[in-house]
């Protein structure tokens, strides 16, 4: 009875009550999952038959021993589908574990677009299936395919909608009476949507090539608006990357903003190839290697903190990845290594003798692969022993002058799981590289599994390295074009710099900041996530510029202060070349926000989308020359320019293969704080997630957990009524004025 039901209905009973009958939702490791968290339903007890006829292979498969209290051998049936517990009991089914895709990093249930697309009205049945790196529908209705796109980005994350819709008057039916998938033909050459009209000119089709390859679309039309197909910020700088290599042309990124669709942009490009005024960045290739290799500027501000305190971790990068299945830690380590001969970065030391640090590129040797057995811990203490001893190799310094910037640790839980532990110093790395290097080990890890005479084929060669990256750097960005994007900076950080004062602060700053962190979890429930990226699009603004006009906004009404600093994390890797190179290039960017008279939520959006743009247009400054340029009085007890952050993390998540391994990101705890508040948010197939860090030194976890539910208040405030001032905004969600008026009356 269970396999029968459509996803995203709720099971209150199954069949009829069998004696002795259980049902379990388990995750990939056979341990119960809690309520609202997904997993793969199993039925046990009286009611599982002991097979199937003649299908060993199938039995072995699907009928498996029970997991737990198994003192008799039983077993239990492995159902395939996808369930979660709600918090009332009952069971919401959300589709088949053997219809689940990875596409652009996301795991996607196409169960789930076709519930949210049978539920439009107008649409009498719909079937989702994968075409390649995209998602097609098959919709037998009554609405065009431009109003189903539009009808299901107002439900679900732009990921999530597919990137064609193909009108059917029915859909196929095996003799079963289920979706005959296979007949589902591809859609038509000349582009299923009935809107669409092809490129015209010769830079608009190459734009639309752009596009289409960047946005996972088999097509785009000149009608296509940048920013409702999917498109944002990052993905702009990388649209703007590709236009500079594929027509040697530089455009300002607000361009894009300012012409999100296809024909307005390719026509301000036409503009700009007839002036000639901008002049391209020369090719990023391999460079001489004459003399000592000098640092890029990122490396150099963070070489600068490393001998202010060589003992800090606090811009080390700790990542760490579960390996469940039969390991071969032989491979496992000829990946690692084959990673670090193909990367020079993490064979990179870093000199200083008397005329500048420069970097000194080691032979590529064998990496030891430290292997910790906790295997004889009791099951309950593994995991607690786990996370000790990550932030113990976390926390452990680097000699950079003599070690290498990348530590490795295997740690065996059981006889098929195991954990990576990963540790890179931020001068050889950031989040982006984090990811790559990850990817890349376990890529590399199957390839020497299954072939290890073929394994270097497993991956394209690198064309640079960071060190050409770095060389680059300094022939580019100096002289003339140096001092006039640090006049730039001049001019946005003049007058009076603000210090950000957070009545929330119930401590003095120490004399010395100790870097102690720890994070309070924050999630955008995803209705309120598609209301705020409905106001974006009608403003011309992304995401991230709405949820920061939000968190200004918050600060603004905690502090009282109209001038706000807040600084934000850029990847910097705007040119193609970069995309797949490990190396440190993330850059801080410091905004500035005027909250003036009361503005509306919406201007407001408005003031944060133009302070933004100027501001990223000016983002290959590195921040070590913004504060020279810009000298801000510097204190020891706090960060210059900007003490609060705001990031926006939706760079992309490379898929993690092993080979027969299943191989996953494993979260850990927050334990450092480089500032004093970051608000740090993330894209992820259930919405928007992340957390608030702070320092501990500062700030109480019960302060953070109010501020973290005044923040979703008030976006769901103006997501209601952009047009609210700002003085108008209530903070106090309904739960929290209960228990003040309580309070109240319990004094009186």
């Amino acid at each position: 009875a269970v396999m029968g039901i459509p996803p995203g209905q709720q099971v209150v009973t199954i069949g009829r009550p069998i004696a002795n009958t259980q049902i379990y939702i388990l995750n990939a490791r056979m341990q119960p999952v809690p309520i609202g968290v997904t997993g793969e339903l199993y039925i046990a007890g009286a009611g599982v038959a002991r097979g199937y006829l003649n299908r060993p292979d199938l039995t072995a498969e699907r009928f498996i021993p029970l997991p737990f209290n198994n003192a008799s051998g039983a077993r239990m049936y492995r159902t395939g589908d996808l369930a979660r517990y709600l918090p009332d009991g009952e069971i919401d089914l959300l589709g088949r574990l053997d219809h689940q895709v990875k596409i652009r990093g996301f795991r996607i249930e196409p169960g789930e677009v076709e519930a949210a697309l049978a539920a439009l009205p107008g649409v009498r049945e719909a079937a989702v299936v994968t075409r390649g790196d995209r998602l097609v529908a098959y919709v037998a209705g009554d609405l065009a395919p431009e109003e189903l796109r539009r009808l299901l980005g107002e439900r679900l994350p732009g990921f999530l909608v597919p990137s064609a819709f193909v009108a059917v008057a029915a859909l196929p039916l095996t003799p079963n009476g289920k979706v005959d998938r296979q007949a589902l033909a591809p859609p038509e050459a000349q582009n299923a949507e009935e809107s669409y009209r092809a490129p015209q000119t010769t830079v608009e089709q190459i734009l639309a090539g752009i596009w289409a390859d960047l946005l996972g679309r088999e097509q785009v039309g000149r009608d296509g608006h940048f920013f409702e197909l999917g498109g944002h910020s990052l993905l702009a700088a990388r649209v703007i990357s590709r236009l500079r290599t594929a027509l040697g042309i530089e455009m300002p990124l607000r361009e894009l903003f300012a012409a999100p669709r296809l024909a307005d942009l390719a026509a301000r490009i036409e503009a700009v190839r007839q002036s000639g005024t901008q002049a391209p960045a020369p090719p990023l290739v391999p460079m001489p290697r004459e003399g000592s290799v000098p640092l890029s500027f990122a490396q150099e501000r963070l070489w600068f903190l490393y001998l202010l305190e060589p003992e800090s971790s606090a811009f080390h990068l700790g990542g760490a990845v579960r390996l469940t299945g039969t390991l071969r830690p032989g491979a496992f380590a000829a990946g690692l290594n084959e990673t670090v001969r193909r990367q020079e970065v993490l064979r990179t030391r870093f000199e200083d003798q008397g005329f500048g640090p420069f970097q000194v590129v080691d032979p590529a040797v064998p990496l030891a692969l430290p292997l910790l057995d906790l295997g004889g811990l009791p099951d309950g203490s593994r995991e607690r022993e786990l996370l000790r001893l990550a932030e113990r190799e976390r926390s452990l310094p680097f000699d950079l002058t003599r070690d290498w910037p990348l530590r490795t640790q295997l740690v065996r839980l059981s006889r098929e799981d195991h954990v990576a532990l990963f540790t890179l110093h931020h001068i050889a790395g950031d989040g982006w590289s984090l990811g790559l290097l990850t990817r890349e080990v376990s890529v590399l890890y199957a390839a020497f599994a299954a072939d290890a005479a073929a394994s270097r084929l497993a991956l394209p060669e690198p064309v640079i390295q960071y060190a050409d990256f770095a060389l680059w750097q300094r022939g580019w960005l100096s002289g003339e074009r140096l001092e006039a994007q640090l006049a730039w900076w001049r001019d946005y950080l003049a007058g009076p710099l603000p210090e950000l004062d957070l009545p929330q602060r119930r401590h003095d700053r120490p004399d010395t900041p100790g870097f102690r962190g720890a994070a309070c979890p924050v999630t955008l429930p995803a209705d309120l996530r598609r209301s705020l990226e409905k106001l974006s699009r009608s403003e011309g603004a992304t995401l991230f510029m709405t949820l920061l006009a939000g968190w200004n906004a918050l600060l603004h009404l905690y502090s009282g202060q109209e001038d706000l600093l807040v600084g934000t994390n850029v990847a910097n890797r705007d040119r193609g070349e970069t995309e797949g190179l490990i190396g440190s290039f993330l850059n801080n960017l410091v905004l500035r926000n005027d909250l003036s008279g009361d503005p509306g939520f919406r201007e407001l959006v408005r003031r944060v989308r133009n302070s933004t743009l100027d501001a990223f247009g000016h983002q290959e400054v590195p921040f070590e020359k913004v504060l020279e340029a810009v000298q801000p009085q510097r204190q020891a007890v706090f960060a210059p320019l900007f003490q609060v952050m705001f990031v926006l993390q939706n760079f992309p998540v490379p898929a993690l293969e092993g080979g027969e391994l299943n191989v996953a990101p494993v979260e850990m705890a927050a334990t450092t704080a480089n500032f004093e508040l970051s608000l740090i948010l993330s894209e992820g197939p259930a919405g928007l997630s992340g957390a608030l860090f702070y320092d501990t030194d500062l700030f109480e976890p019960a302060a953070m957990a109010r501020m973290a539910e005044h923040f979703l208040s008030l976006l769901g405030s103006v997501a209601e009524d952009p047009d609210l001032p700002l003085s108008e905004i209530p903070l106090t969600a309904e739960p929290e004025i209960r228990q003040l008026a309580s309070a109240f009356s319990e004094d009186f």
